[in-house]
């Protein structure tokens, strides 16, 4: 009888993890750590470095580049990652976005500073 009891608790997590696969993928990806992206745009390419705190959907962190230093806020959904942050672009405070998925180590996706400067970036995990 325990036998049965164990299997079938074994039957019941796993139905229950293949009912929700999103769950999984999301607890798979932690994006938390030190970042070396390089950012290509119609004005330019950049090389910022990106630290990340993620808590579970949640993440929070720091920009580091040519265009100063910002705190950043954003989500992790599955593999999908969307983060903002504010610079100071001579004078004017510009918004940032990056919008990307991520595999493992590494990240790529588009990002848009103000509606004026649209671009691609990769990133790997320092």
């Amino acid at each position: 009888m325990k036998l049965m009891t164990r299997f079938l608790f074994v039957v019941v997590l796993g139905l229950g993890m293949l009912a929700n696969p999103a769950r999984l993928l999301a607890q798979a990806t932690n994006v938390t750590g030190e970042w070396a992206f390089t950012v290509q745009t119609d004005q330019g390419a950049g090389t910022p470095t990106l630290t990340f705190k993620q808590d579970g959907e949640k993440l929070t962190g720091k920009y580091a580049g040519q265009l100063g230093n910002a705190d950043l806020t954003g989500t992790v959904k599955g593999n999908a990652i969307h983060f903002t942050f504010t610079l100071d672009v001579q004078g004017q405070q510009a918004p940032v976005t990056y919008d990307g998925t991520v595999e493992k180590n590494t990240m790529k996706g588009k990002m848009d500073i103000g509606g004026m400067v649209n671009g691609t970036f990769t990133a790997t995990k320092k």
